[in-house]
């Protein structure tokens, strides 16, 4: 990222951390809950993996073109559930962000050797559309501001029936496992993340 190499392994371990957490979470629960903690798990070690400092680690040209296919599929799988709308339509709306960042980054990539990556390949030179690039930093500054506030002391994060996935500020679905704080903690990670990757574009 355009904050240096300690930004990218400090976002990088943030997102494996995240990301890790979600596996765990994809043990228990009802099958949608598990199929909820397995999209952001790939969500969290994808941006890891994509937030590797350059000085480290330059991927192949192709790579770029394996994140958009791998978030693409991602995507058309959160298509059907996110019409019902809930949480389901932020992983979409995640996806979506990953291929078009993937999409974005590629030909800088190609331009500069490889040598653009930390951080989604932040790097001069990096592409993208002004008005879609600012539409999606918008979404992800509301999205963080609502799971932020659900991490307030006093917010409910889950009814009082035990179901769970309450809505936040904003209308952004809550934890649905036993510690829906951890949850709304590490969904709230991975959005400073994707807003940060945003920034470098």
């Amino acid at each position: 990222m355009h904050g240096g190499t300690l930004t990218g392994w400090l976002l990088m371990a943030l997102c494996a951390v995240s990301g890790a957490y979600c596996l765990l979470r994809a043990r228990t629960g009802t099958p949608q809950e598990r199929r909820t903690a397995r999209s952001e798990a790939l969500m969290g070690f994808g941006m890891a993996a994509m937030a590797v400092p350059a000085a480290v680690l330059s991927p192949p040209d192709w790579a770029w073109a394996v994140y958009a296919v791998l978030f693409g599929v991602a995507a058309l799988r959160a298509l059907l559930p996110a019409l019902r709308g809930g949480h389901h339509l932020h992983h979409l709306v995640g996806s979506l962000a990953m291929v078009y960042m993937a999409v974005a980054m590629a030909p800088a990539i190609t331009g500069s050797g490889g040598g653009g990556h930390a951080g989604h390949g932040a790097a001069a030179g990096a592409g993208g559309l002004p008005l879609l690039t600012g539409a999606l930093l918008v979404y992800y500054a509301f999205y963080v501001l609502g799971s932020a506030g659900r991490l307030l002391p006093g917010t409910v994060l889950a009814p009082a029936d035990g179901t769970g996935g309450g809505r936040g500020p904003g209308g952004f679905g809550g934890g649905t496992d036993g510690r829906p704080e951890l949850t709304t903690a590490c969904r709230l990670t991975m959005g400073i993340g994707m807003f940060a990757m945003l920034l470098t574009l």
